[in-house]
């Protein structure tokens, strides 16, 4: 490295795009000299397979041609998991007997190239993106930037060894457990965990297919969130895929953190220290913490490997066990056979006990605006790892393996080493397509804890901040979406955030008014479905001027909805409801008004 003067000591977009802009760099000259790196790194365990040198001369030769316009990506280079479409290159899945060639790439990966990306190679994995420790690959185990002799964590262990040692400025992993940010905490990464279907995973060997994400590895919350914006967007193809969205939270954050009986470190005292320190910077930016119950949150976790849900995965292998069990690494091949002794019934039981926790979640999550917990516990030894596959993978999963049961996005980042010089990691975790949110809160405490990115620890100097701050507001009647009075919405410059439920204790009514309305009302005692509704983001002028209009009976105070988060929006007075008519059966006021139509 020290013979590539023009080369960033960081990788981040902004220093490559600088010297690109100033002529010191081209995308030929990076990704020449990315091959020396990659070909001179020890851990040849990283990489599955390359991009061929003579043709990806040929896409940085044309970029440059083409010019930077339109490609928010320009000459970047990534790496992208083994378990993700590229044309032309093998998808194994790290097992040699599953491997394919498509003929198409992954609509995430064809995004990210008509951004003007450069992909370098596919990387390793543990096999079938089954574990989150590394070791369970025919192709050998990552180590950690930090020590060869530590795991680097997985599934997606090469996505997040390469950009954490400087052979590529972002990559793309999996994550249906963690996947995705236990890595980038034994690499000193960001790891960002998309809410599900934010990133098409069309073109991806699923895991869980109801449960995967595509997840990106990154130096900072910037650029993380700069690749995610080039590769969003809705994509049929994708059964699971959404359009993306804004789920805004406050700029000074309530964080629910670990209360002293649910912190478990496997022993690692220097890990507890740390999550300790960054607790207290985190006090010293004026943001608030508050000491949740994990306990539902654990339960859940354990669900995720400890019972049916692990059928999943045996039904997205079952035709290739059919004939080729013998070829799957014995570990994965354990777990995925496990899935077999489970019934259709089992799977209910345990999306029934989900639910049923999922219940005393959104009362711990009422507390607190997002999550601040320890990515992993722990690091293992290679060795270690070998000798106890299972329970330490489990170890690795306990503040991780929630979240896609639950639905929440997430973003890991570095928070510090300890004293044998390994890195320790923490999460924000968040509603989902709290994205842009989480990426401010981790960007500002990434900085404020010093840890650097990456092997060279070198700081990132790209801040992000979320865009402004907007007032959300609870829609129930007539401001809904393609209904009468929405106009008055979206000339304000509105915008719709999602579709989304309130808390099951609201009733809704249909008032005697001209033309009809509704009133939604929170009722103590009652516990339904939730109503349907709708929640919107204003400017806080344009919010003003819209509450300013409002006719009475209707006033703006505050709604409970399902996630457990308050927002102002539509309530009716008290005296408005008496007589009026209750339709709380229908769910909403959009189906009420099909229903008298019909």
């Amino acid at each position: 490295m020290e013979n590539e003067p023009m080369i960033p000591a960081l990788l981040e977009f902004s220093a490559i795009q600088t010297g690109y802009a100033a002529g010191t760099l081209t995308p030929t000259t990076l990704v020449k000299a990315l091959l020396a790196r990659i070909a001179a790194y020890p851990d040849k365990a990283v990489f599955i397979s390359l991009v061929p040198e003579e043709s990806l001369l040929a896409q940085a030769a044309r970029l440059e041609a083409e010019g930077p316009t339109g490609k928010p990506l320009y000459g970047i280079p990534y790496v992208v998991k083994d378990n993700i479409d590229v044309a032309g290159l093998p998808t194994t899945a790290a097992c040699p007997a599953f491997a394919y060639i498509p003929e198409h790439d992954a609509t995430t990966v064809a995004r990210l190239r008509a951004a003007g990306a450069l992909l370098m190679g596919k990387a390793n994995l543990d096999q079938f993106a089954t574990g989150l420790n590394g070791t369970r690959s025919p192709h050998g185990a990552p180590r950690s930037v930090f020590n060869a002799a530590y795991i680097s964590g997985g599934s997606s262990s090469g996505s997040a060894v390469s950009v954490g040692a400087g052979l590529a400025a972002f990559s793309l992993g999996t994550d249906t457990a963690g996947s995705g940010r236990v890595p980038a905490a034994f690499n000193n990464l960001i790891g960002l965990k998309p809410s599900i279907g934010r990133l098409s995973a069309a073109g991806v060997v699923p895991a869980c297919k109801s449960l995967d994400c595509i997840s990106i590895f990154a130096n900072c919350a910037a650029d993380a969130m700069t690749a995610l914006t080039a590769a969003e967007g809705h994509d049929t193809a994708d059964c699971y895929s959404r359009a993306p969205a804004n789920h805004p939270l406050p700029t000074a954050p309530r964080l629910g953190v670990l209360a002293a009986g649910d912190k478990d470190f496997a022993g690692d005292q220097a890990a507890a220290t740390l999550y300790e320190a960054a607790l207290a910077k985190a006090q010293t930016l004026g943001w608030e913490l508050v000491e949740i119950d994990y306990a539902p949150f654990r339960d859940i976790a354990a669900l995720l490997y400890g019972g049916a849900f692990v059928a999943e995965r045996t039904a997205a292998t079952r035709a290739f066990m059919k004939t080729h069990a013998e070829d799957v690494f014995p570990v994965v091949r354990t777990i995925i056979e496990s899935g077999n002794k489970f019934s259709a019934a089992d799977a209910f039981d345990d999306i029934y006990k989900v639910q049923a926790l999922r219940q005393l979640t959104m009362a711990e999550l009422a507390k607190c605006d997002a999550l601040l917990l320890p990515t992993a516990p722990t690091i293992f030894t290679v060795e270690e790892m070998l000798a106890e596959p299972v329970k330490h993978n489990s170890t690795l999963g306990l503040y991780t393996n929630f979240v896609n049961l639950l639905d929440m996005a997430a973003i890991a980042l570095p928070a510090g080493f300890k004293p044998d010089g390994l890195p320790f990691g923490i999460t924000f975790i968040g509603p989902a397509f709290s994205e842009t949110s989480l990426s401010a809160y981790a960007d500002k405490l990434h900085k404020a804890l010093g840890a650097g990115a990456g092997m060279t620890r070198a700081e990132p100097q790209t801040s992000y901040e979320a865009p402004m701050e907007e007032v959300t507001l609870v829609v129930a009647g007539a401001h809904l979406s393609g209904m009468v009075l929405n106009h008055e919405l979206t000339s304000l410059g509105a915008r719709l955030i999602r579709p989304a439920l309130t808390a099951a204790d609201y009733k809704l009514h249909a008032l005697a008014t001209t033309p009809p309305k509704p009133g939604l009302a929170q009722t103590p005692g009652f516990s339904g479905a939730g109503i349907a509704v709708e929640l919107w983001g204003l400017s806080p002028e344009a919010f003003g001027r819209f509450v300013a209009a409002l006719p009475a009976p209707m006033g703006i105070g505050r709604v409970t909805l399902e996630d457990g988060t308050t927002h102002p929006g539509f309530l009716c007075e008290a005296h408005a409801l008496e007589g009026a008519e209750d339709i709380t059966a229908h769910g909403g006021w959009r189906a009420y008004r099909a229903h008298r139509n019909h």
